[in-house]
Protein backbone atom coordinates (compact mmCIF):
# COMPACT_ATOMS: atom_id res chain seq x y z
CA UNK A 1 0.00 0.00 0.00
CA UNK A 2 2.72 2.61 0.49
CA UNK A 3 4.23 1.34 -2.73
CA UNK A 4 1.02 2.63 -4.34
CA UNK A 5 1.18 5.68 -2.35
CA UNK A 6 4.32 6.71 -3.14
CA UNK A 7 4.29 5.78 -6.75
CA UNK A 8 1.25 8.16 -6.99
CA UNK A 9 2.95 11.10 -4.78
CA UNK A 10 5.97 11.07 -7.40
CA UNK A 11 3.57 10.65 -10.52
CA UNK A 12 1.64 13.96 -9.18
CA UNK A 13 5.34 15.27 -8.80
CA UNK A 14 6.16 14.46 -12.08
CA UNK A 15 3.01 15.67 -13.94
CA UNK A 16 1.63 18.30 -12.11
CA UNK A 17 -1.27 20.24 -14.04
CA UNK A 18 -2.74 23.14 -12.39
CA UNK A 19 -6.73 22.67 -12.35
CA UNK A 20 -8.95 25.23 -13.27
CA UNK A 21 -11.34 24.07 -10.54
CA UNK A 22 -10.97 25.83 -7.21
CA UNK A 23 -11.39 23.42 -4.52
CA UNK A 24 -12.05 25.67 -0.92
CA UNK A 25 -9.92 25.05 1.47
CA UNK A 26 -11.40 23.33 4.94
CA UNK A 27 -11.58 25.87 7.62
CA UNK A 28 -13.60 27.67 10.57
CA UNK A 29 -13.65 30.41 11.81
CA UNK A 30 -13.73 33.90 11.09
CA UNK A 31 -11.88 35.49 7.85
CA UNK A 32 -11.30 38.47 10.31
CA UNK A 33 -10.10 36.86 12.89
CA UNK A 34 -6.32 38.19 13.98
CA UNK A 35 -4.80 34.71 14.62
CA UNK A 36 -4.42 32.48 11.29
CA UNK A 37 -3.59 28.70 12.10
CA UNK A 38 -2.89 26.23 10.00
CA UNK A 39 -2.41 21.98 10.86
CA UNK A 40 -1.24 19.89 8.46
CA UNK A 41 -3.04 16.42 9.23
CA UNK A 42 -3.88 12.97 7.82
CA UNK A 43 -6.99 11.12 8.24
CA UNK A 44 -5.31 7.78 9.40
CA UNK A 45 -2.80 9.62 12.23
CA UNK A 46 -4.23 8.45 15.35
CA UNK A 47 -2.66 11.81 16.99
CA UNK A 48 -4.80 13.83 14.40
CA UNK A 49 -7.68 11.97 15.92
CA UNK A 50 -7.03 12.93 19.18
CA UNK A 51 -6.16 16.75 18.21
CA UNK A 52 -9.89 16.58 16.69
CA UNK A 53 -11.12 14.98 19.67
CA UNK A 54 -9.81 16.21 22.63
CA UNK A 55 -8.28 19.77 21.42
CA UNK A 56 -10.13 21.24 18.81
CA UNK A 57 -13.06 21.94 20.82
CA UNK A 58 -12.03 23.80 23.34
CA UNK A 59 -9.89 25.54 20.75
CA UNK A 60 -13.28 25.87 18.88
CA UNK A 61 -15.25 26.90 22.08
CA UNK A 62 -12.80 29.50 23.56
CA UNK A 63 -10.77 31.10 20.21
CA UNK A 64 -12.90 30.20 17.28
CA UNK A 65 -16.48 30.59 17.95
CA UNK A 66 -15.49 34.03 19.43
CA UNK A 67 -13.82 35.08 16.67
CA UNK A 68 -10.41 35.34 17.53
CA UNK A 69 -8.87 32.78 15.61
CA UNK A 70 -9.40 31.38 12.11
CA UNK A 71 -8.39 27.56 10.93
CA UNK A 72 -7.46 25.77 8.22
CA UNK A 73 -7.19 21.82 7.82
CA UNK A 74 -4.36 21.08 5.15
CA UNK A 75 -3.96 17.49 3.98
CA UNK A 76 -0.92 15.33 4.37
CA UNK A 77 -1.94 12.06 3.98
CA UNK A 78 0.68 9.35 5.12
CA UNK A 79 -1.19 6.80 3.25
CA UNK A 80 -3.59 5.71 0.36
CA UNK A 81 -6.26 5.19 2.87
CA UNK A 82 -5.92 8.64 3.99
CA UNK A 83 -5.67 10.19 0.58
CA UNK A 84 -9.06 8.55 -0.16
CA UNK A 85 -10.49 9.92 2.92
CA UNK A 86 -9.15 13.55 2.12
CA UNK A 87 -10.75 13.10 -0.65
CA UNK A 88 -14.56 12.42 1.03
CA UNK A 89 -13.87 15.31 3.48
CA UNK A 90 -13.48 17.56 0.63
CA UNK A 91 -16.01 16.22 -1.91
CA UNK A 92 -18.58 18.41 -1.41
CA UNK A 93 -16.30 21.81 -1.82
CA UNK A 94 -17.97 23.81 0.65
CA UNK A 95 -15.44 24.23 3.07
CA UNK A 96 -16.89 22.90 5.45
CA UNK A 97 -15.50 20.86 8.56
CA UNK A 98 -18.38 19.00 9.19
CA UNK A 99 -17.53 15.75 7.47
CA UNK A 100 -13.75 15.70 8.52
CA UNK A 101 -14.60 15.69 11.79
CA UNK A 102 -17.02 12.99 11.26
CA UNK A 103 -14.27 10.89 9.41
CA UNK A 104 -12.23 11.52 12.86
CA UNK A 105 -14.66 10.97 15.39
CA UNK A 106 -15.09 7.39 13.47
CA UNK A 107 -11.90 6.76 12.45
CA UNK A 108 -11.53 3.34 14.49
CA UNK A 109 -14.40 1.90 12.25
CA UNK A 110 -12.73 2.71 8.57
CA UNK A 111 -8.79 2.40 9.25
CA UNK A 112 -8.93 -0.89 9.27
CA UNK A 113 -8.06 -3.44 6.39
CA UNK A 114 -4.83 -4.85 4.49
CA UNK A 115 -5.87 -4.02 1.14
CA UNK A 116 -7.28 -0.69 -0.75
CA UNK A 117 -10.39 -2.35 -1.58
CA UNK A 118 -10.95 -3.31 2.40
CA UNK A 119 -9.98 0.22 3.34
CA UNK A 120 -12.36 1.63 0.97
CA UNK A 121 -15.49 -0.27 1.71
CA UNK A 122 -14.68 0.57 5.47
CA UNK A 123 -14.60 4.27 4.57
CA UNK A 124 -18.03 3.52 2.09
CA UNK A 125 -19.82 2.25 5.12
CA UNK A 126 -19.09 5.04 7.47
CA UNK A 127 -20.01 7.25 5.42
CA UNK A 128 -23.14 5.28 4.45
CA UNK A 129 -24.28 5.11 7.81
CA UNK A 130 -24.11 9.27 8.12
CA UNK A 131 -26.38 11.61 7.32
CA UNK A 132 -23.66 12.57 4.30
CA UNK A 133 -25.43 12.43 1.06
CA UNK A 134 -21.94 11.95 -1.15
CA UNK A 135 -21.21 9.97 -4.41
CA UNK A 136 -18.54 7.88 -2.25
CA UNK A 137 -17.35 6.81 -6.26
CA UNK A 138 -17.14 10.10 -7.65
CA UNK A 139 -15.56 10.99 -4.74
CA UNK A 140 -12.84 8.24 -5.08
CA UNK A 141 -12.26 8.95 -8.19
CA UNK A 142 -11.94 12.63 -8.58
CA UNK A 143 -8.43 13.74 -9.87
CA UNK A 144 -9.11 17.26 -9.40
CA UNK A 145 -9.54 16.98 -5.59
CA UNK A 146 -6.47 14.43 -5.64
CA UNK A 147 -3.91 16.42 -6.96
CA UNK A 148 -5.44 19.22 -4.70
CA UNK A 149 -4.77 17.18 -1.66
CA UNK A 150 -1.27 15.95 -2.90
CA UNK A 151 -0.47 19.70 -3.66
CA UNK A 152 -1.50 20.40 -0.24
CA UNK A 153 1.14 18.16 1.02
CA UNK A 154 3.92 19.07 -1.29
CA UNK A 155 3.64 22.60 -0.06
CA UNK A 156 3.66 21.42 3.45
CA UNK A 157 6.98 19.64 2.53
CA UNK A 158 8.25 22.60 0.62
CA UNK A 159 7.55 25.59 2.46
CA UNK A 160 7.34 24.24 5.87
CA UNK A 161 9.11 20.90 6.41
CA UNK A 162 6.44 19.64 7.56
CA UNK A 163 7.44 16.34 8.25
CA UNK A 164 4.72 14.38 10.64
CA UNK A 165 1.30 15.19 11.81
CA UNK A 166 -0.20 17.01 13.19
CA UNK A 167 1.66 19.80 12.65
CA UNK A 168 -0.31 23.63 13.46
CA UNK A 169 1.32 26.54 12.10
CA UNK A 170 0.24 30.36 13.73
CA UNK A 171 0.96 32.65 11.94
CA UNK A 172 2.91 31.38 9.60
CA UNK A 173 5.57 29.81 12.11
CA UNK A 174 5.58 26.05 13.30
CA UNK A 175 4.46 25.14 16.49
CA UNK A 176 7.08 23.38 18.05
CA UNK A 177 5.46 22.27 21.44
CA UNK A 178 3.30 19.53 22.61
CA UNK A 179 -0.51 19.92 21.21
CA UNK A 180 -1.98 20.11 24.54
CA UNK A 181 -4.98 22.82 24.74
CA UNK A 182 -2.74 24.05 27.67
CA UNK A 183 0.12 24.67 25.05
CA UNK A 184 -1.58 25.89 22.77
CA UNK A 185 -3.90 28.40 24.83
CA UNK A 186 -1.00 29.93 26.44
CA UNK A 187 0.70 30.43 22.64
CA UNK A 188 -2.82 31.85 21.75
CA UNK A 189 -3.17 34.18 24.74
CA UNK A 190 0.34 35.95 24.20
CA UNK A 191 -0.99 36.86 20.62
CA UNK A 192 -4.62 38.25 21.64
Amino acid sequence: MKKLFLSLFFIFIISSVNSKAEILPISEGSSEAKIKMVVYESLTCSFCADFHKKVYPLLKKNFIDIGLVKIEFRNFPLDIAALNASKIAHCKNDGSPKILHYLYENQNKWVRGKTEEELNKNLKDVIKNSSYSLNFDKCINDKVLEDHILEDRINGMKSLKVQATPTLIIMGEKFEKPLTYKNIKKYLEKLI
